[in-house]
């Protein structure tokens, strides 16, 4: 594992100077807890996916982490810089986590499937600063949905909590996530599910994110497309490569302020483990400061999920495995 890198602990925080001291002693924690801590890279287990998938879909397969307690506990044995989840989770696995001193996440709003907003998603807020600062959690979490007719809506959300965060000494993570009826593919050849991880898209969603304030972003990983009719219009990427994921991600950290804010990646659909570390390495080799990995972990057997979550953690620590299992 590497050893820590104080200097680069340092460089990072140097692009937050707007901070607070206990928002800087937060945001150190993440960089500094966990297997890979003090390497400048991140992965974190999100556990919302009974909220925004139900629990069926979520746990049943693996029937253990229908239990929160279980969820931190995978967190913590795989040295996860953090573990996110809503309300209730973190107070069900409170014990755990202060224990283990991991630093956690608190969502604070949510999609369900049963809100009949398919095409416009709206999230509901369900705990609020308070919560995360009764409960100790270093960072309160927030999905915004560009591209949504209730996009604006959302943006002013945030704008409270970034003020309320600060005044609580807490980090700001959202989750920039562009989809609704705004997003129109440019070609028909664009599938419009298509269109919401298409690089160019992406990256406007990760930009709108840190001008809101954001400290951490996370986002999707990119598709080597150009989907908005005014990217292509105007040839905006006509210089640049976006041949591969790898090329994509350059594209997205500079959307980051030019790669001074924390931007990392969610892990997707959940895929064999050869896929899952190509793609990790495409990132990794493209700047992204790491991935936040749920169903591809919580699905599987603890000492599974384990063993993946350490090799993508060696990925981006920069031991080289091979990627085919």
């Amino acid at each position: 594992m590497p050893q820590k890198n104080q200097t680069r602990i340092n460089e990072i925080l140097s692009w937050y100077p707007a901070l607070t001291g206990e928002q800087s002693e937060n945001l150190l924690k993440f960089l500094t807890y966990g297997r890979i801590g003090g390497s400048g890279k991140f992965v974190i287990l999100p556990v919302d996916q009974g909220f925004e998938h139900g629990p069926g879909r979520s746990f049943e397969s693996n029937p253990a982490m229908y239990d929160p307690v279980n969820q931190a506990e995978l967190a913590i044995a795989a040295g996860c810089n953090a573990y996110a989840a809503p309300l209730g989770a973190l107070e069900a696995a409170f014990d755990a986590t202060k224990r283990a001193g991991i630093p956690t996440i608190l969502k604070i709003n949510s999609h369900d499937l049963m809100m009949p907003d398919d095409y416009d998603p709206y999230p509901a807020i369900t705990s609020w600063a308070e919560d995360a600062v009764r409960l100790g959690s270093s960072a309160v979490g927030f999905t915004i949905y560009p591209g949504s007719v209730y996009a604006r809506r959302m943006y002013n959300e945030l704008r409270e909590l970034v003020r309320d965060a600060r005044a609580a000494g807490l980090v700001v993570v959202v989750w920039a996530y562009a989809r609704g009826s705004g997003l129109i593919p440019a070609s028909s050849e664009t599938a419009s599910k298509d269109i919401e991880t298409a690089v160019d898209v992406i990256a406007y969603g990760v930009q709108i994110a840190c001008l809101l304030g954001a400290h951490i972003v996370k986002c999707k990983t990119p598709k080597p497309i150009v989907g908005m009719k005014d990217s292509i219009k105007r040839g905006v990427y006509k210089n640049v490569s976006t041949g591969t994921v790898e090329d994509c991600i350059r594209i997205i950290m500079k959307a980051g302020f030019n790669g001074h804010r924390i931007v990392i990646n969610s892990g997707g659909e959940a895929r064999e483990t050869g896929a899952i570390l190509e793609e990790v390495r495409q990132l990794s080799s493209g700047g992204s400061f790491g991935s936040i990995v749920g169903r591809n972990a919580f699905q599987r057997s603890h000492n599974e999920a384990v063993e993946l979550l350490h090799k993508i953690q060696d990925v981006y620590a920069g031991t080289v495995y091979n990627i085919h299992p």
